[in-house]
């Protein structure tokens, strides 16, 4: 018999159980629940889990964990980013992978591959006189699973950094309210400048596991918070029309969702314009076995709109995106 494997992600907004929190966690799981029943996946690689704080304890996965009771995932193998010390998760937007085959091995990077770069912000107040590190806020998660055809798969779950502008020194009037539209561009422009580290540093990883097996089995997933013509996925992607090497057609990561129809292919709205930010990109080898994709976006919400707070949408903003495939089982 064949192995029929699903993957899939999903950006859970924010996942967290802090009192006085609107919508409540309980509000949340009712809607969220039947959700990650539906996707049906045997990988699930999760975006913005928020850890909690329990006396005694290092922080943790709690809110996650009643999310997921009662449900095939609450058995699953599961890993998720650490802090620095790899004592505790953190506080907010950790990455999780859940699997139903055994992870063997998993690793976290940030700046492993791509140090920091430096910059010199040039409409900061008071004027900026040094060159200061930029770093990227959350890790890379990649997690070996054991199928069980003795196939090995790896996993990288992503959350690159938004299209918000990075904060600039004197440039804020509030949240809200740019002093300049020059503050607002650096500002933009250091944000692109993380985001595509980020990808830079996941493509570096791939590049690594091909150079120990170019039949690689990998699938990069997650929240890329770029649409699938944009530099962060494109690097990821490593087209040849971008390379101009032949010679690297096996390392070429696919995008699942192209098989899906153009008027059904987004997984995010703004401003009225769907959007396609959450990708999953698998490997020419796992492609082999790939047989068709999925995006639950029928319920999305309007993220920009004045009415669309939480409290009236307490499930996601992201819709999770899901691959299919069937692998001999020998």
């Amino acid at each position: 018999m064949s192995i029929v494997l699903r993957i899939a992600t999903f950006n859970l907004e924010n996942l967290d159980d802090r009192p006085g929190r609107k919508p409540t966690l309980d509000q949340r799981i009712a809607m969220m629940r039947p959700q990650l029943l539906r996707v049906n996946a045997d990988v699930l690689c999760l975006q913005e889990v928020n850890g909690q704080e329990a006396e005694g304890h290092p922080r943790r996965l709690l809110a996650l964990g009643k999310l997921l009771s009662g449900t095939p995932y609450a058995r699953y193998h599961g890993v998720s980013t650490v802090t620095s010390d790899g004592t505790q998760v953190y506080d907010e937007r950790n990455l999780v992978i859940l699997s139903r085959y055994e992870i063997t091995e998993h690793h976290q990077y940030k700046h492993n591959y791509a140090p920091a770069p430096y910059y010199q912000q040039v409409t900061a107040r008071p004027k900026e006189d040094q060159v200061k590190k930029i770093t990227w806020e959350r890790p890379i998660l990649h997690a070996k699973i054991r199928l069980d055809n003795d196939k090995v798969l790896h996993v990288i779950d992503l959350h690159l950094k938004s299209r918000r502008p990075s904060s600039i020194e004197g440039q804020k009037v509030n949240n809200y309210t740019w002093r300049t539209a020059s503050g607002w561009a650096e500002g933009f422009f250091i944000s692109a400048m993380k985001r595509v580290g980020q990808a830079l540093e996941t493509r570096m990883l791939i590049d690594e596991l091909f150079d120990d097996d170019e039949d690689a089995l990998i699938v990069v997933c997650g929240d890329f918070n770029a649409d699938p013509h944009e530099v962060a996925v494109e690097a990821i992607r490593g087209d040849i029309e971008n390379t101009g090497n032949s010679a690297l057609i096996k390392r070429v990561m696919v995008p699942c969702e192209r098989t899906i129809p153009e008027p059904s292919r987004y997984s995010f709205l703004y401003l009225g314009k769907p959007r396609m930010i959450d990708h999953l990109l698998v490997s020419r080898a796992l492609l082999t076995y790939y047989k068709g994709s999925e995006i639950h976006n029928e319920t999305l919400h309007d993220e920009s709109v004045a009415y669309a707070s939480d409290v009236k949408y307490p499930e996601p903003d992201h819709a999770p995106v899901i691959a299919e495939f069937e692998l001999p089982d020998g």
